[in-house]
């Protein structure tokens, strides 16, 4: 999975930039587009992984010593493989396993509920959205548009004056602009034409006036 850093260009992030600019020329709005690696650790599933490493090795260890002792009195075979030894494959699984799936983040996603991943992908929008001053302007006019790449999620956020104005709808269709370009392997479009839509739609909404002053950078930011 590439990186947040590594998906766009120096070229792309100027396209970018300069599209944050177009779409604010007509609104009060101040549009922060944020695309991140992940949004979550989910050390929960990468245990999971490590138990079920642990568990197949175990198994499979323990199948292949079946009968490879010496025959006892009764005729049956004596394992070789004692309780400590599969203690130790145990434990070696499960640790293999866990640092594995935390250095393939792919292993990891089929234990991880889709409830988990929304959440996880919410918390960090908002946690955007406080950290780079999304909230807070002064007419309260910021609006996120948060990518998370791992978890193939969108999320759009808006402060009290968009929010109060735009319509669940309104917000579905920036989104999907966005979704639809990660799905063709162009992000950077995907970008460009989710913030021409917020743009329209805040110059609709809130329209810009001449004493309007640019108060967050127009440039797109990366979280690795």
């Amino acid at each position: 999975m590439k990186s947040a850093s590594s998906l766009f260009s120096e070229q792309d992030r100027a396209r970018i930039s300069a599209a944050i600019a177009a779409a604010e020329s007509g609104t009060a709005g101040e549009i922060v587009p944020v695309v991140a690696t992940s949004s979550g650790r989910y050390d929960r599933a990468e245990d999971l992984f490590g138990l079920v490493v642990a568990l197949a090795a175990v198994s499979a260890i323990w199948l292949v010593q079946q009968g490879a002792g010496e025959a006892a009195w009764s005729g049956a075979a004596a394992p070789r493989l004692g309780l400590i030894g599969v203690l130790a494959i145990f434990a070696l699984g499960f640790i293999g396993g866990a640092w594995l799936a935390s250095r393939v983040p792919l292993l990891r996603l089929p234990f991880i509920s889709s409830a988990e991943i929304d959440a996880e992908v919410d918390r960090a929008a908002r946690a955007a959205f406080q950290t780079h001053r999304v909230r807070g302007t002064a007419g309260g006019t910021g609006l996120l548009i948060y990518v998370s790449l791992y978890e193939h999620r969108v999320r759009v956020l808006g402060d009290d004056a968009v929010d109060a104005r735009v319509s669940l709808a309104e917000w579905d269709a920036i989104c999907a602009a966005v979704v639809d370009g990660m799905r063709r392997d162009d992000p950077t479009q995907g970008l460009l034409d989710g913030l021409a839509l917020a743009g329209s739609l805040l110059a609709r909404l809130l329209p810009r006036d001449s004493g309007d002053v640019n108060e967050l950078p127009d440039q797109l930011i990366l979280i690795d």
